[in-house]
């Protein structure tokens, strides 16, 4: 039993699924707990009281120090709360299957506020809310393929084009880094890029990469279509945690194309011309064109980045010297002369 003040004290009291509150005063912490539960007609066998803020309990030893006017839970044995944490995991409960309620809300409290804050948070609810993720085709969502050419059906189609247009780019810049060899070792650049690109047309261009319907280990979202951002090259991990589902709306499809697919060991100021390099100085030994692939081409030395975390300054990394060329065959092994009779 709690000691019981001379000065009642006072609290705003609410119980766990409502957002209305009342004052109520007491002595005791038995007493506050009393006057809630009739207040709300709850039982008070199992019955506790709540900080609002971070869920500690209030009994009689905490109830001397607690201010006055502080905000309770009141709540049941049944039921748990872990303060404002509780309250953010309701509200994001509503958008993960919004009721057409909520939409209709949104957009009438968008309509009449004024404050430009205010109205961009409602404007990013609606557009999420109103996302439609699960659709793949132009009939199940065609508002998400305004703009793009009749030819694209699928969202994980358009996707995949999209990937594979960024790789073949990279395919370009690589075919026109041949101009920085002597005519004499040309020719056999452009044949190592020649194998790059029948590896890639055999992987059909890495497009796998942004399809959501690919295996888990061939694209860089989850079978929804969520990506996230894997942070700047010289981190392990993005702490902005940026995220993007570029198959739920159309804004979120343009916003996807600002993404950056980044070379941890760049492209232009360092693999391209050590490719060039090797070629020129091979003296006999064979380049290895797969290693130089897989840092052009493949996840090995690509990031996904959101636009924020492409760092567009020198990375000051190199080509690894001891995997550009191939290892030498070992010599065979000369079988022992037969020993005439």
């Amino acid at each position: 039993m709690s000691a019981v003040l001379r000065k009642p004290k006072t609290f705003k009291l609410r119980s766990l699924h409502s957002e209305k509150k009342f004052g109520v005063a007491g002595r005791s912490c038995e007493e506050v707990l009393r006057k809630g539960c009739q207040h709300l007609q709850l039982p008070i066998p199992g019955s506790r009281l709540c900080l609002y803020e971070d869920g500690t309990e209030l009994t009689g030893d905490y109830f001397r120090s607690a201010p006055d006017n502080s905000e309770l839970v009141l709540l049941t044995a049944d039921q748990t709360w872990q303060g404002f944490v509780s309250d953010i995991s309701r509200f994001l409960s509503v958008f993960q299957e919004p009721h057409a309620g909520v939409i209709q809300a949104a957009r009438q409290l968008l309509s009449d506020e004024k404050a430009p804050l205010r109205q961009k948070l409602l404007a990013d609810l609606l557009g999420t809310v109103s996302e439609n993720i699960t659709a793949e085709t132009r009939a199940e969502d065609p508002p998400w393929f305004e703009g793009l050419e009749s030819r694209f059906r699928s969202k994980s189609g358009y996707l995949r084009y999209s990937c594979e247009s960024r790789i073949r780019s990279y395919l370009r810049e690589v075919t026109s880094g041949a101009s920085l060899v002597g005519a004499e070792a040309r020719e056999e650049y452009l044949r190592l890029v020649g194998s790059m690109q029948q590896k890639l047309q055999a992987a059909q261009y890495n497009s796998s990469y942004f399809d959501r319907g690919a295996k888990a280990g061939r694209r860089l979202c989850t079978p929804e279509g969520w990506f996230s951002c894997q942070g700047p090259f010289d981190v392990d991990d993005c702490i902005s945690r940026h995220s993007i589902n570029p198959y739920s709306n159309r804004e979120s499809r343009v916003l996807f194309s600002t993404w950056n697919l980044d070379h941890v060991i760049e492209k232009k100021r360092a693999v391209v011309p050590a490719l060039a390099a090797a070629v020129h100085d091979a003296e006999g030994r064979e380049v290895d064109w797969e290693y130089f692939y897989r840092l052009l081409f493949t996840l090995e030395n690509l990031k996904l980045v959101h636009i924020a975390c492409h760092k567009k300054t020198t990375h000051k990394l190199h080509c690894d010297p001891s995997r550009v060329y191939c290892a030498p065959a070992a010599p065979r092994r000369k079988r022992p002369a037969r020993q005439c009779p």
